[in-house]
C-alpha cells in the first residue's frame, strides 16, 4: 500500500485525534472524585461532567457532517480540532464546576466536529480496496486511547492534579493542528453549494436531547415521557427530512440502502451490548472480588488491548472479503463472551474472567473496523461526512442505551443506596441480569449483521 502524500497526512491526521479524543474522555472518568473534591459539586452535578459531553457531541455530529460534505472536511477537522484545545485548556483553569461543564460542552462539539469529518477525509483519500486497513487503524488507535486513559490519567491526577490531564492534553492538540495546516494537502466538499438545513438540524438536536437526558434520567417518570417525546421528533424529522431538497441528513439512505441502515442498527446494537460492560466489571472486581482499582484496571485493560490489536487486521479483511462475514463473526464471538459473563458469582476466578474480557475484545474488534468499512463504502463519496456522523451518533445512543440499562437493573435490585457487603447477593443478581439483556440484545444484532446484504461485487 502506497502511503505517501496525501495519505499519509490524512492517516496521521486522523489517527492522531482519534487516539487523543478517546483518551480523555477515559482518563476523566479516573479524576471524577478528584473533580467532585476540588470544585466541591455534588454527585448530580458531577453525573453531568460526563452527561453534558455526550449530549453536546451527540446532537452536533450529524449536522457537522453535512456542513463538512458542504464546506470542506479538512475545514470542519481543523475548526473541531481547533475548539476541542480552546476548551480543553479552559476545562483545566475552570474555578467552579458550573464553568467547567459549560466549558465540556464545547470540547463535546469540538470532538463532535472531529468525528464526523475524520472518518470522511479517510474515505476520500483512501480507495475502496485500502479503506478498510486504514478504517482498522483508526478504530485501534481509538482503543489505544481508551486503554491508555485509565493508566495516565490516575498517574496525572495522583502527581500533578486533575486539571493536567486537560492542560498536558493543550501541546499534542497543537502538533496535530499544525499537521492539519502544513501536511493535510487538499479539501473535500462533494456536497459543495448546497444548502444547510436548519429547521431539520433544530428537530434532530432537540429531539436526541430529549432521548439521551431520558435514558440518564431512568428509572423515572419523566425519563418515560422524555424518551417518548424523542420517538414523536424521531419521527417528525424524518418525515421532514423527506420533504427537502438539501436535507441535513439523507434519510433516503436508511430506506433504500439495505447495507447502510442495517450496518447502523449492527453498530447500535453492538455498543448497546457491550459499552456497561466495563463499568459493571469495575464494581464487580473491586466489592465482589476486591481487587484494588488499579489492580482492576489491569484486568479490564485485556478488553481494549484485545481490540487494538485485531481491528486493523480485521479491516484489512473486510477489503477482500465481505465486511458482513467478518462482523457477524465478532458479533458471535461478542455474544459468546456476554453469555460466559452471565455465570459470574462469588466464587469466580480471575483466570475464567480475563479470558472471557479477552474474548468480548476479539468479538468487538473483528466486528467494529468491517462494519465501519461496510457503511463507508455503501454510500456516495458526497454522503461521506453524514455517514460518518451518522455511525457516531449510534455509538452515542448505543453508549446511552448500555448505561440506562446498567443503571435501571441496578435500581430495580438494589435501589438507590450504596453498594455495600448486606446487598452483594442483590448486586451479583443485578450483574447476572444486565448480562444476559446484553447477550439477548447481541445476538439480535447478529441478524442485522448476516442480513445487511453484500458490498463487494
Amino acid at each position: 500500500m502506497d502511503l505517501s502524500g496525501p495519505k499519509f497526512s490524512a492517516l496521521i491526521t486522523a489517527t492522531s485525534s482519534s487516539l487523543l479524543v478517546p483518551y480523555m474522555v477515559s482518563s476523566i472518568n479516573i479524576a471524577l472524585p478528584s473533580i467532585q473534591k476540588d470544585l466541591q459539586a455534588d454527585a448530580i452535578l458531577l453525573s453531568w461532567v460526563a452527561t453534558a459531553y455526550l449530549l453536546s457531541a451527540a446532537v452536533s455530529l450529524v449536522p457537522f457532517g453535512r456542513l463538512g460534505d458542504i464546506y470542506g472536511r479538512k475545514k470542519m477537522f481543523l475548526w473541531g480540532m481547533i475548539l476541542f484545545t480552546i476548551s480543553s485548556l479552559l476545562c483545566g483553569v475552570a474555578p467552579t464546576i458550573g464553568l467547567f461543564i459549560f466549558f465540556r460542552v464545547f470540547q463535546g462539539i469540538g470532538s463532535s466536529m472531529l468525528f464526523a469529518t475524520r472518518m470522511a477525509i479517510l474515505s476520500s483519500v483512501f480507495p475502496p480496496a485500502e479503506r478498510g486497513f486504514v478504517l482498522g487503524i483508526n478504530v485501534a488507535a481509538v482503543y489505544a486511547g481508551v486503554s491508555c486513559g485509565p493508566f495516565f490519567g490516575g498517574l496525572l491526577t495522583q502527581h500533578f492534579t486533575w486539571r493536567s490531564i486537560f492542560l498536558f492534553n493543550v501541546p499534542f492538540c497543537l502538533v496535530i493542528i499544525f499537521l492539519i495546516v502544513y501536511q493535510l494537502k487538499g479539501e473535500w466538499a462533494e456536497a459543495a453549494g448546497e444548502s444547510f438545513d436548519f429547521r431539520g438540524s433544530a428537530i434532530y438536536g432537540i429531539t436526541l436531547i430529549a432521548i439521551i437526558y431520558g435514558i440518564s434520567r431512568l428509572p423515572s417518570f419523566l425519563s418515560v415521557g422524555l424518551i417518548l417525546v424523542g420517538i414523536a421528533g424521531f419521527i417528525a424529522f424524518f418525515k421532514w427530512e423527506t420533504t427537502v431538497h438539501h436535507p441535513v441528513f439523507e434519510v433516503k439512505l436508511f430506506q433504500t440502502n439495505r447495507v447502510f441502515t442495517f450496518s447502523c442498527l449492527a453498530a447500535l446494537i453492538n455498543y448497546s451490548a457491550t459499552f456497561a460492560v466495563t463499568f459493571m466489571m469495575s464494581l464487580y472486581l473491586q466489592y465482589i472480588k476486591g481487587l484494588t482499582p488499579q489492580t482492576a484496571g489491569i484486568i479490564l485493560i485485556s478488553q481494549p488491548v484485545m481490540m487494538a490489536l485485531v481491528s486493523p487486521m480485521a479491516g484489512r479483511l473486510s477489503d477482500k472479503t465481505e465486511p458482513r462475514i467478518i462482523s457477524s463473526v465478532g458479533m458471535a464471538m461478542t455474544a459468546a463472551g456476554l453469555l460466559l459473563l452471565t455465570a459470574l458469582g462469588f466464587a469466580t476466578s480471575l483466570r475464567f474472567i480475563v479470558p472471557c474480557l479477552s474474548l468480548l475484545g476479539l468479538g468487538f474488534g473483528l466486528f467494529s473496523s468491517p462494519n465501519m468499512n461496510a457503511i463507508m463504502s455503501s454510500v456516495e463519496k458526497k454522503y461521506y461526512g453524514i455517514a460518518a456522523g451518522s455511525v457516531a451518533t449510534m455509538r452515542l445512543l448505543g453508549q446511552m442505551f448500555s448505561m440506562g440499562i446498567a443503571t435501571l437493573i441496578l435500581a430495580l435490585f438494589i435501589g438507590r443506596v450504596q453498594i455495600k457487603p448486606e446487598n452483594y447477593p442483590l448486586f451479583i443478581q443485578s450483574v447476572n441480569t444486565v448480562f444476559i439483556i446484553f447477550t439477548i440484545l447481541c445476538s439480535g444484532g447478529i441478524f442485522l449483521s448476516v442480513s445487511r446484504g453484500k458490498l463487494h461485487k
